[in-house]
């Protein structure tokens, strides 16, 4: 099967965790032994989130004032590199010597009237205190919202329109190469007068840039591992429970109560994909990753269930 698998966040770094290249390196290597006997089974592309990661590069420029501020599409294309770098290293190290690998820097395009730029939604950076987070907003002039017991910055967050570099991706699948592509959502671009593509300052959401992916290189399956088993009906209350399957349209009609910067943009993305007989989307938790290929973990979304099917139990 040709799988795709969009790497939550947590893959990389851990919420509360500092930012460490070592913090880093030991949640990839844990990501890579998940995601090594899928690469044996089956043709794999890896996308990955980078919030944490770009937002340190911004706080990272920001220490030095008498500079240019650099933009977010540049530090995004950045992170595809570092994040991609770590990927490709541990999974060689887990797969044949002979299995290629390669990171792939992808552009993605978005229009730049997306009313998204009016709306940042996505969170990017570390989690600050209710004092800080007042501070950066009044010094920075950063949008600020509440994520946890803390506030992260949130960027724009248009939807992706179209990936520049599917033909590159489906010729290194079709040579049996692993690739890690669409890093932290791609670059994000658009098209000025006189079609000129220029950077776009935003961060586009990784669940919907890689479920356009997924499509559009015809992936069998598309899989988003995150930190979290399944998606689940009335979420925080006593009633919470996980849905084992849903259809898209089922899912489509849930999506817009869940939450906007972290499972909305998944339900979306997995109801967008499956919505095609003969695909499956699943949702759920990293360490299940080769049973969420199988369709034997987290939510599957398919057309082969009416309605919603909560887990047994």
């Amino acid at each position: 099967m040709r799988v795709v698998v969009a790497l939550g966040g947590n893959a990389l770094l851990r919420r509360d965790e500092p930012p460490t290249e070592a913090n880093q390196e030991a949640n990839v290597a844990l990501a890579a032994d998940r995601l090594a006997p899928v690469a044996a089974d089956h043709e794999l592309v890896v996308s990955h989130g980078n919030g944490p990661q770009v937002g340190l590069l911004a706080l990272q420029a920001a220490a030095h004032p008498e500079l240019p501020v650099y933009p977010l599409d540049v530090l995004g294309a950045e992170t595809q590199g570092m994040i991609g770098y770590l990927l490709t290293r541990e999974l060689g190290n887990r797969l044949p010597f002979e299995r290629p690998l390669a990171v792939l820097l992808t552009m993605i395009e978005v229009d730049p009237d997306d009313p998204a730029f009016g709306d940042p939604t996505k969170p990017i950076g570390p989690v600050y205190d209710e004092a800080e987070a007042q501070r950066l907003a009044a010094e920075e002039g950063w949008a600020l919202r509440p994520d946890g017991a803390g506030f992260r910055r949130v960027v724009p967050s248009p939807a992706p329109r179209r990936i520049f570099e599917l033909r590159q991706v489906e010729w290194m699948l079709e040579r049996g190469a692993v690739v890690i592509c669409a890093g932290g959502g791609g670059v994000p671009t658009a098209y000025t007068t006189g079609r000129r593509l220029v950077g776009v300052e935003a961060v586009i959401d990784k669940d919907l840039a890689s479920g356009l992916l997924a499509d559009g290189i015809g992936a069998d399956v598309f899989v988003m591992a995150t930190d979290v088993d399944a998606l689940h009906l009335d979420w925080g209350t006593p009633r919470q429970r996980p849905i084992a399957r849903i259809h898209p349209d089922a899912l489509a009609a849930l999506a817009p109560s869940l939450p906007a910067g972290s499972m909305r943009p998944k339900a979306e993305a997995a109801a967008r994909f499956a919505a095609r007989p003969g695909r499956r989307a699943v949702i759920g938790a990293l360490t299940d990753v080769t049973d969420l290929v199988a369709g034997s973990a987290g939510t599957v979304v398919t057309t082969e269930v009416d309605g919603i099917e909560p887990a047994a139990g």
